[in-house]
């Protein structure tokens, strides 16, 4: 009889379990918002000089990223290392990308719309662009967001012109738009918010804001200047522009809660390089377009339900090519190979972390040339040579990389050594390891140059002598 009890309660859960169909959890819609030149100190918990409580929001309720880093210095690099998981030179994106030029975001490169577009997603892009022509340009025949995994895409080539008020080159699915009476960042909000409003609601989502502000040329509401009227114009302007991009955010996040979306939404939010203003570096050393900290290390918010990392503030190193990973991780796709970012799915679960490559960078226009971190060090590697840079990328520089040496080598303790005042290679155990490291690092990158074809000859522009770059740094905190 017992037997036969048992029996009949094996059947019965096994009845059950067959009936009931699992529980899946929706997966969560993804916001990516990206200042443009915004500063490590720009946000008001770090620097204290700008109100910005929308992003302090975003913080409290998430994690916040201490040693977060762009994938560049500058624009269109970075932007590349974001949407693909790689060190942008890999792509043949070795600097910003200026108009009529031939380099672009190969279209045989997946970025983040187009392998979240294999899991059902909607995907769309509002803002800059900055990755090839836009609209299309038959000469140059880049392809376009649509092409790249974007369902739908309102934006500029590049900046926002005249300046962020009133601009008047925004593209919408390919059509200029014309003159449009406001703030960039508020326009581009406002479009994002009307495509969250009309979207499929039964499907999750991916909106990648590429926010104007606070790059120059700069644009800010008067009553936004006029807080801080005991600044210089320049510095009120500036800083009254980080408010205004606060402001628009602070309509997205209003439109997700009153929709019942934030619980499911993944937010990450970050700037694509330092700032050029080296005050909002918080302390950094140097600025936009360095590979010492204050071109590339930036704010870094992830707000998710679904972190489970009790520490407010994570320390490890962390940067733009762990999100494409981190993405494919989550949502169980099949990661591109050759990424060089790791997911940091373990450090917003509390779980341990192994980096498999380490966080590296290459940027020929200054010096130094290339930076890599590894734990709590930044070891760099500068050329130190004279020769011409311009500033839009030649023929030259093409040439100049395919060639060029590292002499000599830097090392930094980040942790202890914040500003990078204290060069500890010379004395270092390890210094041959790392200059084996920084050596190898730029062998690897000149056997696989990406040969751009009917790049400009060399222009006027002309980089100081690292002699002179070294002495402007030490006075001012950076170039």
């Amino acid at each position: 009889m017992y037997r036969l009890k048992l029996y009949l309660f094996c059947s019965l859960l096994f009845l059950f379990g067959c009936s009931f169909p699992k529980v899946v959890k929706p997966v969560p819609n993804i916001i990516f918002l990206l200042a443009d030149d915004m500063g490590y100190g720009d946000v008001n918990f770090i620097g204290n000089s700008t109100e910005t409580p929308n992003l302090n929001r975003l913080a409290a309720e998430g994690v916040f990223f201490n040693n977060f880093y762009s994938a560049a210095p500058n624009c269109s690099p970075s932007r590349v290392g974001l949407l693909t998981g790689k060190a942008p030179e890999k792509t043949g994106m070795y600097s910003y990308r200026p108009a009529n030029h031939p380099m672009h975001l190969p279209d045989e490169e997946s970025t983040i719309a187009e392998l979240l577009k294999t899991k059902g997603y909607q995907t769309a892009h509002f803002g800059k662009w900055h990755l090839g022509a836009l609209p299309h340009d038959p000469k140059l025949n880049h392809p376009q967001p649509g092409q790249q995994g974007f369902d739908y895409s309102f934006g500029t080539e590049m900046n926002a012109r005249p300046s962020h008020l009133n601009p008047n080159n925004f593209v919408r699915n390919g059509k200029p738009v014309g003159v449009i009476e406001g703030y960039a960042c508020q326009i581009v909000a406002k479009e994002g918010i009307d495509w969250l409003s009309r979207r499929n609601e039964k499907e999750p989502f991916f909106a990648y804001f590429a926010f104007h502000e606070p790059h120059s040329v700069v644009a800010s509401p008067k009553e936004l200047v006029d807080k801080y009227s005991d600044l210089p114009k320049k510095d009120a302007e500036y800083l009254a522009n980080i408010d205004n991009l606060d402001l628009a955010i602070g309509k997205i996040l209003n439109y997700l809660t009153k929709n019942n979306l934030m619980e499911n939404t993944m937010i990450i939010f970050s700037s694509d390089n330092g700032s050029y203003r080296v005050r909002s570096n918080g302390g950094l050393r140097a600025g936009k377009s360095s590979l010492y900290d204050g071109g590339i290390h930036v704010p870094g918010i992830v707000r998710w339900n679904g972190i489970a990392n009790e520490n407010k503030i994570i320390e490890t190193p962390a940067g733009f090519v762990d999100i494409v990973p981190t993405l494919c991780e989550l949502l169980e796709i099949d990661s591109p190979e050759n990424l060089d970012g790791t997911s940091i799915l373990p450090l917003l679960k509390g779980k341990f972390f192994k980096r498999k490559n380490p966080l590296f960078w290459f940027f020929y226009r200054t010096v130094p040339e290339i930076a890599v971190r590894i734990g709590d060090y930044m070891v760099l590697g500068l050329d130190n040579d004279t020769l011409p840079r311009t500033h839009s990328f030649a023929q030259g520089d093409l040439e100049y990389i395919s060639s060029m040496k590292i002499k000599d080598y830097e090392l930094y303790n980040i942790k202890n050594d914040f500003s990078q005042q204290e060069d500890l290679f010379k004395n270092h155990p390890d210094k041959k390891d790392l200059k084996l490291l920084i050596d190898n690092k730029l062998n690897e990158l000149q056997a696989n140059i990406y040969l751009w074809k009917d790049l400009p000859l060399y222009l006027e522009r002309r980089r100081r002598p690292k002699s002179k770059m070294a002495a402007f740094g030490k006075r001012n905190g950076g170039i």
